[in-house]
C-alpha cells in the first residue's frame, strides 16, 4: 500500500470557500480512482492554521500514477482549486506493515 499525503497553504480569507470546494470537487476526483483503497480530508488547526490535507491510501504506485500522470509524485490540483492554493506539497508512503 501507498500513502499519498498533499498538504495545501490556503490563506484564512479563502478558508470556507476552499473547504467546500475541497469537498465538491477534489474529493469526489479521487475518490473514483481505481486503486484507491481510503481518502481523508482534513483541515487546519491551531498548530498550522493555514494548512489542510488530504491523505490518500492507494494500492499501488501504477495506481497512483494512472490518477495523476507520469509526474504523480508531484501535486494534481483540479481545475478551478489552483486560485485557493498559496502552495502545496505531496509525499508518498509505502506502508509498514503491523
Amino acid at each position: 500500500m501507498v500513502i499519498r499525503v498533499f498538504t495545501a497553504e490556503v490563506p484564512k480569507v479563502l478558508h470556507f470557500e476552499f473547504e467546500a470546494r475541497f469537498k465538491e470537487i477534489s474529493l469526489p476526483l479521487v475518490q473514483g480512482q481505481r486503486g484507491l483503497l481510503r481518502l481523508e480530508i482534513a483541515r487546519p488547526t491551531q498548530w498550522d492554521p493555514n494548512c489542510f490535507a488530504m491523505i490518500s491510501y492507494w494500492e499501488s504506485e501504477a495506481d497512483i500514477k494512472n490518477f495523476a500522470g507520469e509526474n504523480w509524485n508531484q501535486a494534481h490540483i483540479p481545475a478551478g482549486m489552483e486560485k485557493y492554493i498559496r502552495s502545496c506539497s505531496v509525499q508518498h508512503f509505502e506502508e509498514i506493515p503491523k
